[in-house]
């Protein structure tokens, strides 16, 4: 640290130089509050708004005021009044959901940092009264930060690219939240799906094994073929209570997302998946779409400028880490008794200035340096690596996609329509005495789990197109596709026998 402080007697000269450092920042502060950077009408929302309507093709609002509360609880109202489609659903969640409304905030705070860098450092103002034998002393200082003035347009410039990245962030958790709700929606109604569907195979169950029941009262059936229908029908409705709790656990799942409670929570989710499109998506430059548009890659980007922007001012500013430049004005007064015993009274009035700032004389900057330059190599590689990434991840939520669609196109073609043609020709064969029981049952097991199959294959493609859009714009797609391929209840009883 280094102190020079010059106070000097009134000197024309003195007085001169001390004006001279107030007004020059007095006039320097005036003139970069002009380009001050001021909050803007939206809060940053314009470009989160464009975006969402963009890629999504849906409103998204930051709740600030009783207006815009009113209107978005007025619109989830009006949504929640009909059963839920996978885009009415997300919709809701853009509106209703807090998280969702926290990120907003955080854009709103990243606007009041880039708000607050972009003003001129506050002068600092001292003001001391020493008082002795016989007079006193006051002494004022205004103390400016040089430094930190003269970099002011550098830091002003690294603030907004650090909203503008906030920006982005924003419109990164409104895809996030999207995706997040859709995934929820589609095993939400693959789980009403297939809660229907072991319904009535366990109410055709029931009434088999009741009717074997009268039967084997009047010595009709056997008991090792009453015992195969009773059991027949324990192990659908064993399977049936699994679907339902996995009903609930999806419906809860999708109600977090959606943001509701209370009474909202008795929305109403369709019975069956949506039927798959007449033909899939062909995307041929899946990779370089992703590369282009995947919102964390774009972050990734902008924080590499932002570093370089940093790396910049730290090497600007590497050999002084702080200057102050402070004007001082000091008025002295004190009392004496003459040779003729009157009192006399001796003002003296001193100007002057004082420089304080700080030299890394152990390393004259070099640490600082090298940790903002091993800062940015760090953000250079993860860019690398996150874009090499991306494209991997893309292809492999397009081939996702494309096989997903393949098995549930070939479950709704070939299995499910074969499986009846057995199952009828088995009952039929049954009623005319020639293949037995077991066999019927066994035919009977097979279709059932053909079904839930056929109804998990439907979800699995709903979920890879989810991710599949989540891998070309939002990121995040690889986890969420692990995820979603978790069995839908039944599926494992109903293989088990």
């Amino acid at each position: 640290m280094g102190d020079l402080s010059i106070v000097e007697t009134p000197a024309p000269e003195w007085g001169a130089r001390v004006k001279s450092i107030v007004s020059v920042t007095a006039l320097a502060a005036a003139l970069l509050a002009s380009g001050c950077a001021r909050f803007s009408p939206d809060a940053g929302m314009g470009v989160v708004e464009s975006a969402t309507a963009a890629e999504l093709g849906k409103e998204v609002m930051k709740i600030d005021n009783k207006d815009k509360e009113a209107r978005a609880a007025a619109r989830v109202k009006q949504l929640l009044a009909k059963p839920l489609t996978a885009a009415s659903a997300v919709q809701i969640a853009l509106l209703n959901n807090r998280g969702l409304q926290a990120a907003y905030n955080d854009l709103g705070i990243s606007e009041a940092e880039m708000v607050e860098a972009s003003l001129p450092p506050a002068p600092r103002l001292s003001f001391s009264r020493i008082i002795g034998s016989g007079g006193f002393e006051i002494e004022r200082q205004i103390v400016q930060n040089v430094l930190a003035l003269f970099t002011l347009p550098r830091r002003r410039e690294i603030a907004e690219a650090r909203f503008r990245q906030a920006q982005i962030r924003a419109v990164e958790a409104t895809l996030r939240i999207s995706a997040e709700t859709s995934r929820a929606y589609y095993r939400s109604v693959a789980a009403n799906e297939s809660v229907k569907f072991l319904t009535e195979a366990q109410a055709s169950a029931q009434t088999v094994s009741e009717l074997a029941k009268r039967l084997g009262e009047t010595g009709a059936m056997a008991k090792l073929d009453q015992a195969r229908e009773h059991v027949f029908y324990a192990e659908i409705s064993g399977q049936l209570a699994s679907a339902r709790i996995r009903q609930r656990v999806e419906k809860e799942r999708l109600t977090r997302a959606l943001g509701a409670w209370g009474i909202d929570t008795a929305y109403r989710l369709p019975d069956k998946l949506t039927i798959l499109p007449s033909k899939p998506k062909t995307l041929t430059w899946v990779e370089r779409e992703a590369v282009k548009r995947r919102v964390d890659l774009i972050i990734a980007r902008m924080e590499i400028d932002i570093l370089a922007k940093e790396l910049g001012l730290t090497r600007t500013t590497r050999f002084i880490n702080a200057l102050d430049v402070a004007g001082v004005s000091a008025n002295e007064k004190s009392v004496a008794v003459s040779p003729g015993g009157d009192m006399e009274t001796e003002k003296v009035r001193r100007r002057g200035f004082a420089l304080d700032f700080e030299i890394p004389i152990y390393d004259f900057g070099e640490t600082r340096v090298r940790h903002a330059e091993e800062t940015y190599m760090r953000s250079v590689n993860r860019l690398l690596e996150k874009a090499v990434n991306v494209r991997s991840e893309a292809r492999e939520a397009y081939q996702g996609y494309r096989g997903a669609y393949d098995i549930a196109r070939h479950y709704d073609r070939e299995v499910l329509p074969l499986r009846k043609i057995i199952s009828e020709e088995a009952l039929l064969n049954y009623n005319a005495m020639i293949r037995d029981l077991f066999t019927l049952l066994a035919d009977a097991r097979a279709r059932i789990l053909a079904n839930v199959q056929a109804i998990e294959a439907r979800r699995d493609f709903w979920l890879a197109s989810v991710d599949l859009h989540t891998a070309i714009v939002g990121g995040r797609g690889g986890e969420a596709a692990e995820a979603s391929r978790a069995p839908a209840a039944g599926g494992g009883e109903a293989g088990g026998h």
